[in-house]
């Protein structure tokens, strides 16, 4: 039977500490949640007292009936007082919390710097600390601060920090490399050492400031720490703190360590990607595990490879956690590439046929105008649709115009949108927050007649891209659109030297890939045709 390590979550209240990360008592409440739903053992919820976000917070998440425990975080005791009396640790015992990090010095150097008292008062703070939280039967965790530069600089005093949280009735003696700065053989040497003095559970709270934290964090694990904190996507003040996200695949995939539930691992992407939702912070493609591009292949030859055994070129199947393999399609591409794409979308297609070879020397061949499809997915399967015969526009556009106006202290932009379906003219004006606003405005009012659930399709974000920078005005532009629907979203690409033209062609792609999935309604005539037909030319 595999070791259980206790995955200790504090993207809460580490992790906000991040440049850029600032999280509400509702997003709080829905990052908890679905941390919970994770399966992570504690959930360390922020300070009770520290801000009317937190206190708000402590108040309303007894109500989620959370199956982690939660966590308050606090300091010890003031110097030169009284723990019953300290207002940090009276808020802790009054938030109800069945658990609590208490932070302390372990380095020499703060405790005379930053505290400016004495050693021996920083380790009654301590030890007075933990003994009153316990009194009050919370579970209590030390976070040794800047633990390891202390134990480099006086290794006595550091274990002697230990000692005292030991001493004052601590459940958990936490060893926090808080600067980020030590590496991977200290920390196992010095987390071995502190097992061999200490019969204690050992945690392990790193940050990323060498790019270093997991490294650290393993090393940690491998030299006897049961307990792993860390943040969900690696938020946390200037590098940030230890990724859980590459932290807890890495334990239980590669290291056969029980970290969460079973099955759970599988909701690692999905509960990556919502919270940095939440956070409002973009996740790098790049990310380990749950980025978008960890399982992605580009090179025609891993590609070949990866459609006879997806373990030539990926060291876990994306799916335990939670991701998918992505075949990207661009001008490194090979046929395998156009195959595997293609397969993919259930074409006929292999590598004898004519089709697949004048494909790829066309997205070569856009790819070198500008396009650039491997962020459009929609885009590209549309041009494999329409190259493999397997897809016929759902309309036509005849013309479209926009014109825009200063009036009366604000700008008003129109746009004009002809289109056919079926033969059947349609004009349709519409106005909008800006040009392209009003295009996409127009064009789903055209369509909705014959698609109502069109209307349930919205540009979501919208990204323009100066391809050559040295012409100046005159430089092509491309334009990525996102766009979501009932269930999913997709992206689409425009290319021109005018940037409204390459908005169009990515808004125009973006409602042709909907109509993919959206049932026509029978429409004789369209309603009100001949009142847009009026305003065709304004």
């Amino acid at each position: 039977m595999s070791s259980k390590i206790f995955i200790f979550d504090t993207t809460l209240r580490d992790g906000t500490q991040g440049e850029g990360i600032s999280l509400s008592a509702d997003d709080k409440l829905k990052i908890a949640q679905k941390l919970d739903q994770l399966g992570v053992d504690y959930i360390e919820g922020g300070n009770p007292g520290s801000n009317g976000k937190d206190i708000e917070f402590f108040q309303r998440v007894k109500s989620l009936n959370l199956k982690a425990k939660l966590t308050a975080f606090g300091s010890t005791r003031r110097k030169n007082s009284i723990a019953e009396h300290d207002a940090s640790l009276l808020r802790i015992i009054e938030s109800g919390v069945p658990a609590a990090t208490l932070v302390g010095k372990a380095w020499d150097f703060h405790v005379h710097i930053a505290l400016q008292t004495s050693l021996e008062e920083n380790l009654a703070m301590i030890r007075e600390s933990f003994a009153f939280l316990k009194r009050h039967e919370i579970e209590a965790m030390y976070d040794a601060e800047h633990f390891f530069d202390g134990y480099k600089n006086n290794p006595e005093y550091a274990l002697s920090a230990l000692k005292a949280a030991k001493e004052g009735g601590a459940d958990w003696l936490v060893l926090c490399d808080t600067n980020g700065g030590t590496l991977p053989n200290e920390i196992a040497e010095i987390v071995s050492r502190v097992k061999q003095e200490l019969d204690m559970p050992v945690g392990i709270h790193t940050h990323n400031d060498c790019e270093l934290a997991v490294a650290n964090t393993l090393a940690a694990v491998n030299a006897g720490a049961t307990q792993v904190q860390g943040t969900i996507n690696g938020y946390g003040e200037r590098c940030g703190n230890a990724n859980l996200c590459s932290i807890i695949p890495n334990l239980q995939l590669k290291m056969n360590y029980d970290c969460l539930p079973d099955d759970n691992l599988k909701m690692l992407t999905n509960t990556a990607r919502y919270i940095s939702e939440v956070a409002n912070v973009h996740m790098p493609v790049g990310q380990a595990y749950v980025g978008n591009a960890a399982f992605a292949h580009k090179g025609g030859i891993h590609v070949s490879a990866i459609m006879k055994d997806s373990k030539t070129y990926e060291h876990i199947q994306p799916e335990l956690v939670g991701n998918k393999q992505r075949v990207l399609v661009s001008e490194l591409a090979g046929q395998s590439n156009i195959i595997s794409k293609a397969s993919a979308l259930g074409l006929d297609v292999n590598t004898n046929n004519e089709k697949t070879k004048q494909i790829m020397d066309h997205i070569k061949k856009l790819e070198h105008e500008g396009y650039q499809f491997e962020a459009a997915d929609a885009s590209l399967e549309l041009l494999l649709r329409k190259a493999f015969g397997d897809w016929q526009p759902a309309f036509l556009v005849e013309s479209y115009k926009v014109h825009t106006e200063y009036k009366q202290d604000s700008i008003i932009s129109e746009a004009v949108v002809k289109i056919s379906i079926d033969g059947q003219q349609i004009y349709t004006v519409a106005e909008g927050n800006g040009p392209v606003n009003a295009l996409d405005n127009a064009l789903r009012k055209a369509l909705s007649q014959y698609y109502p659930d069109i209307e349930q399709v919205y540009l979501t974000d919208y990204k323009v891209r100066v391809i050559d920078e040295t012409d100046a005005t005159a430089a092509k532009v491309r334009v990525l659109v996102e766009s979501t629907g009932k269930q999913n979203s997709w992206n689409t690409v425009g290319l021109s030297g005018n940037v409204i033209d390459a908005s169009w062609a990515a808004i125009v792609d973006s409602f042709h890939y909907a109509l993919l999935s959206i049932q026509r309604v029978s429409v004789e005539q369209p309603a009100n045709s001949q009142e847009y037909a009026g305003l065709a030319n304004i």
